[in-house]
């Protein structure tokens, strides 16, 4: 079969002839017909991620349709159309990842950059039929982060103030299209003006741009404070979440493209007496219920753009670059 393939660390991914995947017991095999980029494929390449491998399949996000099964494989997904759940292994505990035996699609395991992935049949469920595949594929990773970190962790309620931190990233574009279905009252911030216009023309309430200095200022002005935040930056930022967060406050952070902080101020987290909760990925429940949402609501993934499979290196270098808005798509299989 062919795969975009990454040899080793700070290389190009190339379109390469790989042996196909063999089906062992409990498992199925998916052509895949889209698959969706995340930072974790990108932080691969730079070799900068845990437990780094090569050469490797990259690519947590796909959907496809079952080709066929291993023994106890549940056969009965032959020919459906499907989305996979990259968050496998979770564990029997709701609470958190098992911490040996939890691993996401895409490292070590081959990911669906490929034309075929094997995978448990339990990290399986019907593709939702009001998306295309390409729209499913930008779902899975992404959407079933802020699934949880909007519901299972913060426990939004409607009509809550919400702020989303550096809207325009997957995470956070579904956290606002989940927050708009839900009902909450939604600020968001970002580097970039014209996402940030294009986050209120979503739904968004209103947004400011972090790099002016007065931005946590402006943000009080306009809000006064937050029921909920939702973080994925980290960094030296989080002493200014604190900040604009209600007493008892809900502050999730799900990630840390900026880094650990340098220091962080105890007394505004202990004084206000607010909930700093972690939150990564999700557990099969939660997965299921992230697709009955999407459903039942109709959302539909923003998808910044659609590559063909030979230009999977390109596809990297505008996820790099951070110009998108919405998931960046690979289309691997007609």
């Amino acid at each position: 079969m062919k795969a975009l393939v990454l040899h080793n660390k700070k290389e190009t991914l190339r379109l390469s002839e790989v042996p196909s995947p063999i089906a062992m017991q409990d498992e199925v095999i998916v052509k895949i017909k889209a698959a969706a980029l995340n930072h974790r494929d990108v932080w691969i390449q730079k070799g900068q991620y845990a437990g780094l491998k090569y050469p490797c399949i990259l690519g947590s996000d796909g959907t496809g349709m079952v080709m066929a099964t291993g023994s106890n494989g549940d056969a009965h997904w032959i020919g459906k159309e499907v989305i996979i759940n990259p968050s496998m292994f979770w564990g029997e505990d709701e609470s958190h990842q098992h911490p040996e035996k939890f691993k996401i699609l895409g490292l070590p395991e081959d990911g669906c950059m490929a034309e075929y992935v094997k995978v448990p049949a339990q990290s399986l469920e019907p593709k939702p039929t009001h998306l295309s595949f390409e729209e499913a594929a930008a779902l899975p990773l992404a959407g079933l982060t802020a699934f949880r970190a909007l519901f299972k962790r913060a426990a939004l309620k409607e009509g809550e103030k919400l702020l989303i931190t550096g809207i325009g990233g997957g995470v956070a574009l579904f956290a606002l299209q989940y927050a708009i279905a839900a009902k909450a009252q939604i600020y968001v911030t970002s580097g970039d003006d014209e996402k940030i216009s294009k986050a209120i023309h979503l739904g968004a309430v209103s947004g400011v741009n972090y790099k002016k200095i007065d931005w946590v200022d402006q943000l009080k002005k306009e809000a006064d404070a937050f029921d909920v935040i939702i973080d994925g930056a980290a960094g030296d930022g989080l002493n200014d979440l604190f900040d604009l967060a209600k007493p008892a406050g809900r502050i999730v952070v799900y990630g840390a493209t900026q880094g650990n902080p340098s220091n962080i101020i105890a007394r505004r987290i202990f004084w206000k007496q607010l909930n700093l909760l972690g939150s990564t990925m999700g557990s099969p429940s939660d997965f299921n219920e992230m697709i009955k949402f999407v459903n039942h609501h109709k959302i539909k993934p923003i998808v910044d753009k659609v590559f063909p499979f030979n230009e999977g290196e390109l596809a990297m270098q505008r996820m790099e670059e951070g110009k998108q808005f919405g998931k960046i798509v690979i289309r691997v299989g007609e």
